[in-house]
């Protein structure tokens, strides 16, 4: 199964603005573009190994969620797909960097990381604060009173 580490950003920006902001802020490079989706890789930060990484519409919104249905990242326009790295405790940990990287330069925007999308690992709520959810908590209706306070609805 490959591993995904995802961060979702709730913006009216497209994803050539969110992909300007990786360039910017994380050094991406642009591969690919089209019309709902750029296609970038990036250097991990300790030099020696790629990832690949997707900025693409988030395609997991449910925009009326029945309640046995309802995810953290419903109103998270944006998805920021991160793939690639030698193990997968090295792709959480650059995703994890470029999650703190983006919500330094994107102080306005709310975020969420979220691990093979059952895991929601940390949020990012303006006005809010950031918190990290420790024990690990899923993305999903189960959850939900926990990581409500954190997310935008």
């Amino acid at each position: 199964m490959s591993v995904v580490d995802s961060l979702f950003v709730a913006t009216s920006e497209t994803t050539s603005q969110v992909a300007s902001w990786l360039v910017e802020v994380v050094g991406c490079e642009v591969m690919a573009t089209d019309a709902d989706e750029v296609r970038m890789r990036m250097r991990g930060s300790t030099g020696d190994e790629w990832f690949g990484v997707v900025v693409q519409v988030n395609g997991y919104v449910e925009p009326d969620p029945a309640p046995d249905d309802i995810q953290a990242m419903d109103a998270y326009g944006i998805e920021i797909q991160l793939r690639g790295g030698k193990t997968d405790d090295g792709l959480h940990a650059e995703a994890g960097l470029v999650f703190d990287k983006l919500m330094a330069s994107q102080p306005d925007v709310p975020m969420l990381l979220v691990h093979n999308l059952d895991t929601l690992v940390t949020a990012y709520l303006p006005g809010v604060g950031m918190k990290t959810f420790c024990p690990s908590i899923t993305p999903d209706g189960p959850d939900v009173d926990v990581w409500r306070p954190w997310v935008v609805s």
